[in-house]
């Protein structure tokens, strides 16, 4: 189902509310795998019919942090799968000529250290923005993060693997490669203008 909607959302026809629609749908699904692995407790419950021992989520700490403006298209649909998380954000844009990112803001939970973190941003191009989101959580004392994207180029996974080696990444699909003005390729176009329908 991922892959489906992502054909869709790649697609140049498919406008704002469709794509929006399909990254929340994609974001829900693709949560599922990034807490795959969160720690679980045992928990006394009574059904209808008996008591039992049940599982729970153990001590709810997780945080979600979007990089803006691109990676709010993916907050919703994680919380809808975890409506206790905490919301942080994080503004950073790419310099169109340097291709490099410049941070503007950063507002995040007073615990976050103390939280599992799942910084979401779709595109995943040269890793600029990833690496500088990762390394502003590190620096606040987070040592539990996750990376969430839909699309990620070679070049991108890379850079993050090689600055962050700790931190997971979790994406809907590697593509070939980036181009000349490092745009991800076949990708999408620019999220953030398709989310938003700007130009």
């Amino acid at each position: 189902m991922v892959q489906h909607k992502l054909t869709i959302m790649r697609m140049k026809e498919t406008g704002s509310k469709d794509f929006r629609e399909l990254l929340k749908e994609i974001a829900l699904l693709m949560g599922y795998e990034v807490t795959r692995d969160i720690a679980l407790e045992d928990f006394e419950i009574e059904t209808p019919i008996c008591k039992m021992t049940a599982k729970r989520v153990s001590g709810r700490k997780l945080a979600i942090v979007p990089i803006l403006r691109a990676g709010i298209g993916m907050v919703d649909g994680l919380l809808s799968l975890i409506p206790v998380a905490k919301v942080g954000h994080i503004g950073l844009y790419r310099d169109e000529q340097t291709h490099k990112p410049v941070v503007y803001f950063c507002k995040l939970p007073a615990d976050i250290h103390d939280r599992l973190v799942i910084l979401t941003d779709p595109m995943l191009a040269t890793g600029g923005s990833a690496c500088d989101g990762i390394a502003m959580l590190k620096e606040r004392g987070c040592t539990n993060i996750r990376l969430m994207c839909l699309v990620g180029a070679p070049e991108g996974i890379a850079k993050v693997q090689a600055e962050h080696p700790d931190v997971d990444i979790y994406v809907a699909a590697v593509d070939e490669k980036l181009n000349e003005n490092a745009y991800i390729v076949p990708g999408l176009g620019d999220a953030g203008d398709r989310i938003f329908g700007t130009k």
